[in-house]
């Protein structure tokens, strides 16, 4: 991002003093910043604007915010933010899953929030298009299916590699349970959580240097799990 090509970024919430705090936050991170006050407004900026980022409160006085992000989800992709004082993890777990790439519990800090939006908002930059990706000292290779560690190669087991592989494509984003045993073990395996516990540690023990206290594969306690790159 650039200060001559900024990224824009739609802040939908009803809190007047909130949008006004996000707005001086995000405009000092040379952000375009536009606002909505509602989520039906929300939905039609969306569209009208087509912004690069948005940040959604779920509590909007018209619609629920998942319900927002369904609505959103039938036509768009742009990564959303989801801005939330609902700390339990059933209400994590539907903003995700309703199609949020991200969620921050209020109250929040500032550099919090402009971290998991740059994030997000590398899903716009063509990151698709990256066959060699680098998490601290690890490079993980799409092409070649290889991970290095510290230019050794890293011996993966093919299910350890594919868990691997999905997290990095999601990199900064919160993956939950559920979409990972989707994707990497079917639909009927969305209850077996203890797969991603034995196959998360066994990646922590190989990349990470302390796998007790893990820098680039966190858990979101009752969630899922998210690749940073600390």
């Amino acid at each position: 991002m650039t200060s001559s090509h900024p990224f824009r970024v739609l802040v939908v919430d009803d809190e007047v003093q909130l949008r006004r705090l996000l707005r001086l936050a995000l405009e000092a991170a040379h952000y375009e910043v536009y606002e909505a006050e509602t989520g039906q407004l929300g939905l039609s900026e969306a569209a009208s604007l087509h912004p690069d980022g948005i940040v959604l409160d779920l509590g909007l006085p018209d619609l629920d915010g998942r319900e927002v992000l369904r609505r959103l989800r039938e036509w768009s992709q742009t990564p959303v933010l989801v801005l939330t004082v609902r700390d339990g993890e059933d209400d994590k777990i539907g903003a995700l899953d309703a199609g949020a790439d991200d969620y921050l519990t209020k109250p929040f800090s500032g550099r919090e929030l402009l971290a998991r939006l740059r994030a997000i908002l590398r899903r716009v930059q063509p990151a698709a298009e990256e066959t060699v990706v680098h998490i601290g000292e690890v490079e993980i290779d799409f092409t070649a299916r290889l991970v290095r560690r510290a230019g050794a190669e890293v011996k993966l087991t093919a299910k350890e590699y594919d868990l691997l592989r999905y997290l990095a494509q999601h990199r900064g984003r919160v993956v939950t349970h559920q979409q990972i045993l989707r994707e990497l073990w079917g639909a009927n395996a969305e209850d077996n959580t203890h797969y991603l516990r034995v196959y998360m540690t066994h990646l922590r023990q190989k990349l990470e240097p302390d796998p007790r206290i893990p820098r680039f594969l966190k858990t979101e306690s009752g969630v899922g799990y998210r690749l940073v790159d600390a």
